[in-house]
């Protein structure tokens, strides 16, 4: 859907337009920059439109390590506040048909991270990516003018601001539409009221109406007001986000534009991950011949230094920012009682020091059944994904999610909290042997598990389960789940019949 227009909102069918051409800002995206499922999405959704015929270009900072293959502009002069700035437009290789323009200002982006350090944010992050939002206008005047802007998150929401106060005379950008995607609105961009002036825009913007939230500036309200069309990542987060509970204090913002928020499931690039044709583990296999995901459990107990004797067991797998929002709050409070099940545990991801010495702490005590590895390993994450039994998923919210998703397409049973994405994309296992993997309800998983010894029976098949629906959702997930039902099912899926369903969504 191309949008035209901030005030009169008009829609037509892109197929109308033989060729639309369209710019995406974001802060990040694969093959160049990643900390995210958003640079997930920047990398396939730009190559997917484009083998529907559409131009497509992504902006994003230069940052370190990054290649420019040519400069395009090699200064533009741009305010912040009373400071001037001066950072070029480069564009590196392109990718699948998909051109990339990169905002190259060193003292700006070439850092060792692209938000922050282990010791918070960037201080200057309202500076860096107001920036990169204005020169993302540049852009669009003096390199690629495209028939519809499509901004991510806060880092680029400022983006429909500057077009709708600063740039309405502009006969140039002044109609362009925008559409703006929340990928996760807990990251807001927050700061100080100073910060208006050290960016260039007006006081009259410090408003409720505007961008003025609980006395600070929010790029990402700016954004949701200003923006032609809003867009979230699944259909269930585009109704949780208009509720108090996962809202983040935006949700009446929100509501007052739902008629122009939609929820649109993120898709996967099955030319990246596909079992069938996934040339970073150990054996390829299909839904048709899966005597390659044993090789592939094997691969991954060697990668991680766990001895053979595991292959008896369920593997789990977690590939995650170790973050609140994943839900390992909830892991940490049942870990005793969870380890003394037998299965064995592979974990990858960083993020805040109490998870990391969670799982470190659960790698020394069980050495013989937990690997972790601290940090992000693209090749790691592919073994995980191959080579597990089940993927665990307990986020306590979750915008869309994509490793579900992967474990679909793997044959590797999600365990995931019924939440956003999540509930949308994953059927509960039933004792008809129908459904994708298993879900949760509820954040107590410990003390209210419906997946208990009888519960677990009635997974595989040998007693019917109770009628009532909020029992056959679950009201929790207690690993001793991980018994005859779980098993059952990963026994069932190795034999073929793969009652998780899973592989294609």
């Amino acid at each position: 859907m191309v949008l035209t227009g901030a005030r009169a909102f008009v829609s037509f069918d892109i197929s109308a337009k033989r060729i639309v051409k369209i710019l995406f800002v974001s802060s990040e995206g694969l093959p160049y920059s990643k900390s995210g499922g958003l640079a997930d999405v920047v990398e396939g959704l730009p190559s997917a439109l484009v083998a529907l015929g559409h131009e497509v270009a992504v902006l994003l900072p230069r940052y370190h390590g990054n290649k420019v293959a040519s400069v395009l502009v090699s200064s533009v002069s741009t305010a912040l506040g009373e400071k001037m700035r001066f950072p070029a437009i480069g564009e590196a290789a392109p990718v699948k048909g998909v051109r990339y323009f990169l905002v190259d200002d060193p003292p700006f982006f070439d850092r060792p991270q692209l938000y922050g350090d282990k010791s918070g944010d960037y201080p200057d992050n309202a500076e860096r990516f107001a920036e990169f939002s204005r020169v993302a206008i540049e852009v669009m005047k003096r390199v690629w003018l495209p028939d519809v802007v499509h901004c991510h998150d806060w880092q680029s929401a400022l983006v429909p601001v500057l077009l709708r106060t600063q740039h309405t005379a502009d006969p140039v950008v002044r109609s362009l539409p925008v559409i703006l995607t929340i990928h996760n609105l807990a990251y807001q961009g927050l700061f100080p009221q100073t910060v208006l002036r050290a960016i260039g825009l007006p006081q009259n913007l410090f408003t409720m109406d505007t961008l003025e939230f609980y006395g600070k500036v929010n790029f990402l309200k700016g954004g949701l007001v200003f923006a032609d069309y809003l867009t979230t990542v699944s259909r269930r987060y585009a109704k949780e986000i208009q509720t108090s509970e996962y809202g983040c204090g935006l949700e009446g913002v929100i509501r007052n534009r739902s008629d122009r928020l939609v929820g649109i499931l993120n898709g996967v690039d099955y030319g990246a991950w596909s079992p069938e044709s996934d040339a970073l583990i150990a054996q390829n296999y299909s839904v048709h011949n899966l005597a390659g995901k044993k090789a592939c459990k094997k691969d991954l107990l060697a990668a991680c230094h766990l001895p053979e004797e595991n292959l008896e067991r369920p593997v789990i797998g977690i590939v995650s920012r170790f973050v609140d929002q994943k839900g390992f709050d909830l892991i940490a409070d049942v870990a005793a009682e969870l380890m003394r099940e037998n299965f064995a545990l592979v974990a990858l991801g960083s993020g805040q020091p109490e998870y990391e010495k969670l799982f470190k702490g659960l790698a020394e005590k069980y050495s013989g059944r937990v690997g972790v590895k601290i940090g992000y390993d693209n090749t790691l994450a592919h073994k995980i994904e191959a080579g597990s039994d089940l993927f665990l998923m307990p986020s306590r919210y979750e915008p869309c999610g994509l490793n579900q998703i992967y474990s679909l397409r793997y044959g590797t049973i999600p365990i995931v909290r019924a939440t956003g994405g999540l509930d949308d994309t994953i059927q509960n296992y039933g004792p008809d042997a129908s459904g994708h993997g298993f879900q949760v309800r509820g954040v107590r998983w410990g003390s209210v598990a419906w997946l208990d010894s009888r519960g677990a029976e009635s997974v595989s098949g040998s007693q019917s389960v109770a009628d009532d629906s909020s029992e056959r959702h679950g009201q929790g997930l207690f690993l001793e789940g991980l018994g005859p039902g779980v098993c059952h099912a990963v026994r069932s899926s190795q034999a073929g019949a793969n009652p998780a369903g899973g592989w294609n969504i």
